[in-house]
């Protein structure tokens, strides 16, 4: 199963960013950038704590943001920010971890 999610604006929640997150079973994948296109990416295995929130702004537009506490040299805490699904997407990355 793929999970695959774009970063949310707080206004009104329109995918107005340039981000892509993607959720396999494998690794966690983030893609940034307009001009500047940076790529990276997180394994599976190598998640070892993971959070949900949901500030009051976000819960009025149907967000939340996964915090992925890692043991990845480059994003130690990956956050996964303002996305719809979000708690359908943390239980995901729970049970393959």
């Amino acid at each position: 199963m793929t999970y695959k999610e774009k970063k949310r604006s707080m206004f009104l929640g329109l995918p107005w960013t340039f981000t892509t997150y993607t959720v396999t079973d494998e690794f966690i994948s983030i893609d940034s950038g307009l001009l500047n296109k940076v790529e990276n990416d997180c394994y599976m295995y190598k998640v070892q704590d993971v959070e949900h929130t949901a500030s009051i702004w976000e819960r009025m537009v149907g967000l939340g943001t996964i915090v992925c506490y890692t043991g990845d040299t480059t994003h130690p805490k990956l956050l996964i920010e303002h996305i719809r699904n979000s708690k359908a997407i943390k239980e995901f990355i729970l049970k393959e971890s």
